[in-house]
């Protein structure tokens, strides 16, 4: 018999599997189809770009325009902080700010590659005068909106190894809520069209896929399970030469423990006392 102990061979809850790899590459094909399009308008809005952005300036209002603000910067500073909390769910019981670090540097690599997209493309944002808030840079794909839906995936894959159940689902929620707000303010503030903000949501989506990848496919290992070791591996039925010399060190030390408290060994038998 084949002897294994689960605790080596389990992976943690939330493990990515073929069906988030089938996800990551629907969103690489959209992605890819989309910047082929607007690359192939030569940068110039599409015409539904020219219809969201005409309606978010026609109901633009002082009080929804400072809700915007609050709500779009959010995806500066305080998503790194989110990145960094879901970075530290995900690869806990590791030490915390190993999982921190791990969450703010996908988010910053993101960035990057954001960065290296929005200058090969190079296009144009709204005109400056019906922005609502300062900008800068290229437009596709949206900064704020690839940052916060990176962060909040991130996030929720922290959320899928440490939570369970409606907390795990509110958790979720409220992540895809805020990173979808964060990219309809862009639109309603001017500074971006909307396909610069369905770029950002792709492109996040897309990262946080390739984030599983590396946050979530590590087996659980003896902090995970607990302060035992794994059991000796075994193949085929038969002991490993130093799984014998084990059992044998083993062996020797019962024997030893049971002779110094007068026990009898084994097969011996205990003499009964005298009448």
């Amino acid at each position: 018999m084949c002897l294994r102990d689960p605790l080596v061979t389990a992976t943690a809850p939330g493990t990515p599997g073929r069906r988030s790899m089938c996800i990551g590459a629907l969103l690489a094909v959209a992605l890819a189809g989309l910047i082929a399009w607007v690359v192939g308008h030569h940068g110039r809005p599409l015409s539904w770009d020219l219809a969201l952005h005409a309606a978010a300036l026609q109901h633009r209002s002082p009080a929804l325009a400072n809700a915007a603000i609050v709500v779009t910067t959010t995806g500066e500073v305080p998503a790194y902080v989110v990145a960094a909390l879901g970075g530290l769910l995900a690869l806990r019981p590791r030490r915390w700010w190993g999982g921190a670090l791990a969450g703010v540097a996908l988010l910053g690599a993101g960035q990057l590659l954001r960065l290296g997209l929005a200058i090969g493309i190079g296009r144009a944002r709204p005109p400056s005068s019906e922005w609502a808030w300062p900008a800068s840079g290229f437009a596709l794909p949206s900064g704020h909106t690839t940052t916060a839906s990176l962060a909040a995936g991130l996030l929720c894959l922290g959320l899928a190894r440490g939570l369970r159940g409606v907390r795990r689902a509110v958790g979720v929620t409220l992540a895809t809520c805020w990173a979808a707000a964060v990219g309809v303010t862009r639109v309603y503030l001017g500074v971006h069209w909307p396909t610069d903000v369905l770029a950002g949501w792709l492109l996040g989506g897309l990262l946080t896929v390739l984030a599983s990848q590396l946050l979530l496919s590590r087996p659980l290992g003896r902090a995970a399970v607990g302060a035992e070791g794994p059991a000796p591996q075994h193949q085929g039925g038969r002991l490993e030469d130093g799984d014998v010399a084990l059992a044998d060190q083993v062996g020797d030390q019962t024997v030893g423990d049971q002779a110094g408290r007068g026990e009898p060994r084994g097969g011996e038998e205990q003499p009964e006392p005298a009448g």
